[in-house]
């Protein structure tokens, strides 16, 4: 336990009374969730992060919490709104950003695929256990030398039969070791097509990316496919082109608008806690102007990229949300919420560089969370293309 768990932190991040803005059901999701991860989370993530641990223990409860698949309806999933999906990745991630890493590409990712591109049939037989927890997912999409340019991937599936042969890798896969069914995107004769791999087929290969200095409480893979034969059944009959896994990033994508906010906030909250105890010069680092600043810099920021996230989780649930609007969320909460999470470590001093405090763990995965889903570079010419009228990619 960090020297600020169990102790109740005043809530001072909300300035400008972003609750009056969410319904009593909301506020009583984001209860529920905080509750979770102040009691089975921040206790232990510590631990976790320093052994490079993923707590599949938790997964029954998540599940039980009706967080995987949340926003999706039928077949055994929650049906919760996108603004309560929300409200539930910035908790978790505020506990964090690989347990709420593991949320997004089971329900966002991998779920979210099926439920939008699957057949009837591959529905009933994933959802429910996805949902339930008791099935593991994941999203193969990026390659070693295609990640944000997913449309060059050398992934290939070929027509054999009845079969389908699938060749290539695939890197930074979450969950890979630990699923029971991937999502492999690779080219065709016929464009890029999705299918449904049991990661029990024989030719897939998942082996854990060892040594991170990110996201180390989490999962991430390559995964070889050596001749892996499935059969024609295995493909995603609703998904051709890059519409199919597009439409399933901005959904994770949009969790991460959300989660952000949720490590910005607890890397905020620690560094006020810390500056009212800490005695410098014969007064607490509260005290002094250049303090104030910083926190008052950290708590302005996270109320306006909450805010943004809000408005985000509206449209969305209004069925209006467009892509460039998730790229805006996402460029700017990620680039906001790391920024706030170095600058509360640089206040906690050399103390801040233990896992006793929790604003460099939420940096360097922030490096991560900012990376993945989309680089900086790739949704500033998202929002550049939708400005100018004028693609700027290549």
């Amino acid at each position: 336990m960090t020297p600020t768990e169990g102790t109740p932190v005043p809530e001072t991040s909300d300035l400008i009374d972003v609750d009056s803005l969410l319904s009593d059901s909301e506020l009583e999701l984001r209860s529920t969730v905080r509750a979770f991860v102040d009691a089975e989370i921040k206790p232990h993530i510590a631990g976790w992060y320093d052994a490079a641990v993923f707590p599949t223990e938790i997964i029954p409860r998540l599940a039980e919490l009706g967080l995987l698949g949340m926003h999706l309806s039928g077949y055994g999933c929650p049906g919760r709104s996108a603004v309560e999906y929300g409200i539930a990745a910035l908790e978790l991630e505020a506990g964090d950003s690989g347990l709420r890493t593991f949320v997004s590409v089971q329900g966002s990712l991998a779920m979210t695929a099926i439920h939008r591109h699957g057949s009837e049939e591959q529905k009933q037989e994933w959802l429910p256990r996805l949902a339930a927890g008791t099935a593991i997912g994941c999203f193969g999409l990026t390659e070693p030398t295609a990640g944000s340019d997913p449309g060059s991937m050398t992934t290939f599936a070929r027509r054999d039969g009845d079969d389908w042969v699938i060749n290539g890798t695939k890197r930074w896969i979450g969950l890979a070791s630990i699923a029971d069914i991937a999502v492999i995107w690779a080219m065709t004769d016929d464009g890029i097509r999705g299918f449904l791999v049991p990661t029990g087929t024989t030719g897939f290969t998942a082996t854990v990316i060892p040594q991170k200095l990110s996201m180390r409480a989490s999962i991430q893979c390559e995964i070889e496919l050596a001749e892996v034969r499935i059969p024609a059944s295995a493909m995603l009959p609703k998904a051709k082109g890059l519409r199919g896994p597009f439409e399933c990033l901005n959904e994770a994508r949009y969790g991460i608008i959300w989660g952000v906010m949720g490590a910005a906030r607890d890397s905020y909250l620690a560094a006020l806690d810390y500056s009212k105890q800490r005695l410098q010069f014969g007064k607490p680092l509260a005290g002094y102007q250049l303090t104030q600043e910083k926190l008052v810099n950290m708590a302005l920021e996270i109320n306006k990229g909450t805010l943004l996230a809000l408005q985000l989780g509206r449209l969305k649930d209004a069925g209006t949300l467009q892509p460039h609007q998730i790229s805006i969320g996402k460029l700017n909460n990620c680039r906001e919420a790391i920024q706030i999470a170095r600058d509360a470590r640089a206040m906690l001093g050399g103390n801040g560089i233990t896992l006793d405090y929790s604003p460099l763990r939420h940096a360097n995965n922030l490096e991560s969370v900012r990376t993945y889903e989309g680089t900086d570079e790739v949704h500033t010419l998202v929002i550049g293309n939708h400005i100018t009228g004028i693609p700027a990619f290549r």
